[in-house]
């Protein structure tokens, strides 16, 4: 056990001394602990026999940087996304605009008007500016904002049928990424709900039928990433309304990803507009944020004035709220909306790069690889297809052209491994023994750095 350094002696070694000033030295102690009685448990239980002083001080040292690196790759840090999925979940969705970084940055970063307005010189109200911009955008009376779509269904489901039934079809049951299930929201919300329909088909009569003195509200649901086809059928939007305005019920549609426009010549045809619903008469639609719309997580809530004005005053929509930086970039995102949103806002931009113009710039960029003579690279340009992504048109596969690239010593995991290592990490696609990159999703400023993370593949 005497073999064992002790914590001093390993932070006075010159690795570690180097990294007191990026870790903290309370923090580079606490992890020196650690791995000494990891080490200690080991010599006891013979795992590590006949080990020299030196040699299990190199290899604490070792742990030590290890865990420190691995905490470094684990903090929010931007990467290159080269997977051809353009409202990517797990790489947070969609990316902002310069206008949109701009004023999270420049704005709300400092002090700012959040609920100050400098007109009257009083306290305004939060987020005014942003709701005002969902109106003109939908055509709505008014609008809300919350943290997430989950939280703006929470909340509707809460306040107009928290003390009663809520019915919805069968087939709109869904799960959605990250174990967001719409009949456990339902429960948390107090409402009960009532199924109606089957699986693939559910017919206005259905609806019609499960009317009575407990229903309080007749919800739609937009399935995201899921779809039934084949022998279907569902009522129209139109007619549900109608039908819930017959009964002296309020319609609610969760529209999902945030189409304010319309995206057809892009194949995107299935996911709702959300104008559209208002206009059918949907008494109030939630959606998201950082979908298809382009900004941040946020849950947008728009429809009549009097069902957001009872959302509003709920004690539920001030632990909902969102926060400064949130309303910075969807305000900046919905005046680009105002504008010219497919110039403006990257992920409309990325939906529409045709395929020709990927191809110029995958050979352009196999040009400048081949500037430097392949040691273990190859590459080659192959036909393949992007994805929207985000629960986003799960059936819209835009067509692109793809970089695949072999590594002569290498197998495919191992160079994805070392690429996401690489500053930024860069995240690609695997397939048949290849790494695929799509330029679709690689802003054209970020190309010298994808490049640079090849080459270094080829050292």
């Amino acid at each position: 056990m005497q073999a064992i350094p002790s914590i001093d002696q390993l932070l006075r070694t010159p690795d570690l001394a180097r990294l007191r000033k990026s870790v903290g030295l309370p923090h580079l102690r606490s992890l020196a602990r650690e791995v000494v009685d990891e080490l200690r448990e080991q010599l006891q239980a013979n795992g590590l026999k006949d080990a020299t002083r030196a040699a299990l001080m190199s290899q604490a040292v070792k742990r030590i940087q290890s865990r420190c690196e691995h905490e470094s790759l684990s903090a929010l840090r931007r990467v290159i996304n080269a997977t051809g999925v353009i409202v990517h979940t797990n790489l947070g969705r969609a990316p902002l605009s310069e206008l949109a970084r701009k004023a999270v940055l420049e704005e709300a970063a400092a002090y700012c008007t959040l609920e100050y307005d400098p007109a009257i010189g009083e306290r305004g109200r939060r987020g005014a500016y942003v709701e005002e911009l969902l109106i003109q955008l939908t055509g709505a009376e008014d609008a809300l904002v919350v943290n997430n779509c989950a939280a703006a269904a929470l909340l509707i489901l809460t306040v107009l049928a928290g003390d009663g039934e809520t019915i919805v079809s069968r087939g709109e049951l869904v799960e959605i990424g990250g174990d967001f299930r719409v009949p456990e929201v339902m429960a948390n919300s107090g409402t009960r709900m009532v199924e109606v329909g089957s699986t693939n088909r559910t017919r206005l009569e259905d609806y019609k039928g499960a009317v009575n003195e407990n229903t309080r509200l007749i919800m739609r649901v937009h399935p995201s990433n899921y779809r039934i086809v084949g022998f279907t059928d569902s009522p129209s939007l139109a007619s549900l309304a109608s039908l819930a305005h017959e009964s002296g019920l309020p319609l609610y549609e969760d529209a999902g990803s945030g189409v304010l426009t319309d995206l057809s010549a892009y194949g995107v045809t299935d996911e709702p507009i959300i104008k559209d619903s208002i206009a059918a008469g949907a008494d109030v639609v939630s959606f998201s944020g950082d979908k298809l719309l382009g900004a941040a997580q946020a849950g947008l809530i728009v429809g009549r004035g009097e069902i957001i004005e009872r959302l509003r005053k709920h004690s539920l929509s001030r632990a909902l709220r969102v926060n400064k930086l949130c309303l910075a970039a969807l305000g900046a995102t919905l005046d680009s909306h105002r504008r010219n949103a497919h110039e403006e806002i990257p992920t409309l931009q990325m939906l529409a790069v045709s395929v020709s113009s990927i191809e110029d710039r995958a050979r352009k960029f196999l040009a400048k690889l081949d500037e430097r003579p392949a040691k273990t690279l190859s590459a080659a340009l192959i036909p393949g297809e992007s994805a929207i992504g985000g629960g986003s048109g799960p059936n819209v596969h835009p067509p692109t052209t793809l970089i695949a690239f072999g590594h002569k010593e290498l197998n495919a995991d191992e160079v994805q491994r070392r690429l996401r290592f690489f500053s930024p990490p860069v995240i690609v696609r695997i397939a048949d023994e290849q790494i695929l990159i799509d330029l679709r999703t690689v802003d054209p400023h970020e190309e010298s750095e994808l490049l640079a993370a090849l080459v270094a593949l080829d050292m």
